[in-house]
């Protein structure tokens, strides 16, 4: 009887504290835009006074170039809130600057048609293509995955590189992170990967998302060129943060890549 009481309890505070943000929500919708921030801390800037932000909401932010880039609540405070700024806070000032926080979470939009395509790390084409059409859109940040609904992995995937196969098998639907040191063929190791990972005894094709952080531009011609001949290609996407864009756009690229392999999974 105490848990069901517990239980009714807590289901009221989470519908009240729900209805309050959502009241907050509408209410600061209707905000459309500040002039001026408070200061500037590296990647990071500082707007006074705005309550009813919430964590992880997406900021626009544009500066007197007129550039458009996007940020991230990263924290709120009664008198202070703090903005991540993806694409780096060079060329910003404290008179002018607009931001504007759009009341929603980071989202990128999905679909099948960025197969074989190569983005940037902020998910725009960097190939020259279009914007792929979009069939929905998806919080970068992820939702909760009940384990018990997920199917048994079973389709094992062969690389073709033994220590792998052997001592780190890998399955359908698993991410692989290759850490390595300076002067090490980490480039040669994720390339040999991309050309061929395929499921043992099946010709089913499965795609292969990949996404590289602080590519130099000699990584990336030589990654771009293992991607467009491989056979492959066509069930691959490929997501690149170049050496010389802003670091901070480094935390945003793995988690799009993430959403997309959700998305196809």
């Amino acid at each position: 009887m105490n848990n069901w009481i517990n239980l009714s309890i807590s289901r009221r505070i989470l519908i009240s504290n729900f209805q309050n943000w959502r009241r907050n929500m509408e209410v600061y919708k209707k905000v459309e835009e500040y002039i001026g921030i408070h200061s500037l801390k590296g990647p990071v800037m500082v707007v006074e006074r705005i309550p009813q932000a919430g964590y992880g909401e997406v900021v626009k932010i544009i500066g007197r170039d007129k550039r458009e880039r996007l940020g991230k609540v990263l924290q709120v405070t009664p008198d202070y809130t703090f903005v991540q700024v993806f694409e780096g806070t060079q060329g910003l000032d404290i008179d002018s600057t607009k931001v504007k926080f759009l009341g929603r979470p980071l989202e990128i939009a999905v679909s099948e048609e960025m197969l074989g395509r190569v983005f940037n790390g902020r998910g725009l084409p960097l190939d020259g293509g279009p914007q792929p059409y979009a069939k929905e859109k998806r919080d970068v940040n992820g939702l909760p995955i009940n384990p018990y609904s997920r199917a048994y992995p079973r389709d094992w995937i062969q690389t073709g590189i033994s220590a792998i196969d052997g001592l780190n098998t890998i399955v359908r639907g698993q991410k692989i992170a290759i850490f390595s040191g300076a002067g090490l063929p980490h480039n040669q190791l994720a390339a040999q990967i991309l050309r061929q990972a395929k499921i043992r005894g099946s010709q089913q094709q499965f795609a292969i998302i990949f996404a590289g952080m602080g590519l130099r531009r000699d990584d990336y011609n030589f990654f771009l060129q293992v991607f467009q001949s491989s056979q492959t290609a066509l069930y691959s996407t490929m997501f690149i943060n170049l050496a010389e864009e802003p670091p901070e756009e480094r935390l945003l690229t793995p988690r799009l890549a993430l959403t997309l392999a959700e998305y196809l999974a």
